[in-house]
């Protein structure tokens, strides 16, 4: 059976150049535009140019890669499987740091540690894929021995969720979707965020805590890449949703297996090997530009 795709533009604005170009790239790589809609989002546009079905196996990279090539630093398009935008039920994970939030959770517990950047320093090679995860977390959890308990509870109240994150979370749950979030951070920063924006499923590492002092060290196995893929796979078969109805995002290393298990990934203000690799990207700061990809 052939396959279906739409192209979904989106950006801070849409201009009327911006959607001749991509008919103009989409054209030259032998898409046939079967239908558009646009819609206005509160802080982004969206138009959707949907495709006539094809049993080209080599369409999917040859239109990705035109459309990046055409790209104009304002505007992005992604290529979305039909499959995943007519989805009754889709599950939609997300990394946590830098993506669901703004910050990174261990360079705030690193602060009052007197660490910060180091740990900042390290965390950046991590999530440029430079180092093991789970090392460079051991290294840098270790600089956290001996903090109170009670930093945990500062830092959770300094926590900002990225914009659009809870317009996406809502919006897709009152939709009937599943929306979970795996982090490489901290259980005891996600649970109150995950019960806060009542996410279906949410997964994080422990920090071990003895007598109410953070020992630096984790307990269980690191949520590491692999981790993460094994979250979406188990979440989905727990939802009964189709892996090809899921759309992960995030914006390290660390989330690229992920990425790669879901129907479409997608590099939020990513780093450029996470970009590279993503089947969309979003580059500017609205997490909610998740919901016109997916087509919520």
């Amino acid at each position: 059976m052939p396959s279906t795709f739409a192209a979904v533009s989106h950006g801070r604005t849409l201009s009327p150049a911006d959607l001749e170009t991509v008919r103009s790239v989409l054209a030259g790589t032998g898409a046939a535009v079967t239908a558009e809609s646009g819609t206005e989002h509160p802080d982004f546009a969206a138009h959707v140019f949907e495709l006539a079905p094809t049993d080209d196996d080599g369409f999917v990279t040859r239109v990705r890669t035109a459309l990046a090539d055409a790209a104009s630093g304002s505007v992005d398009t992604a290529v979305v499987p039909a499959a995943l935008r007519t989805a009754a039920r889709k599950l939609i994970i997300m990394d946590v740091d830098s993506t669901l939030i703004q910050q990174e959770v261990i360079e705030l517990l690193a602060a009052h540690a007197g660490t910060e950047a180091e740990v900042a320093k390290v965390t950046a090679a991590a999530m440029r894929g430079e180092l093991d995860f789970a090392q460079s977390l051991h290294h840098r959890v270790a600089t956290l021995a001996g903090l109170p308990e009670s930093v945990l509870a500062d830092v959770g109240a300094r926590i900002k969720l990225t914009p659009g994150a809870e317009r996406l979370v809502r919006t897709a749950k009152a939709a009937g979707h599943v929306v979970c979030a795996v982090s490489g951070g901290f259980s005891q920063i996600l649970a109150p965020l995950a019960a806060d924006l009542d996410l279906d499923f949410a997964r994080a590492n422990d920090l071990e805590i003895v007598a109410g002092t953070l020992t630096g060290r984790v307990s269980g196995a690191v949520v590491d890449r692999a981790a993460k893929a094994a979250a979406l796979r188990e979440w989905c078969a727990a939802a009964g949703i189709d892996p090809a109805h899921s759309m992960a995002i995030g914006d390290g290393a660390n989330d690229l297996d992920m990425m790669a298990a879901a129907g479409l990934g997608v590099a939020y203000n990513a780093k450029p090997a996470v970009r590279a690799a993503a089947d969309a990207q979003i580059n500017i700061p609205n997490l909610d530009v998740a919901l016109a990809l997916a087509g919520i």
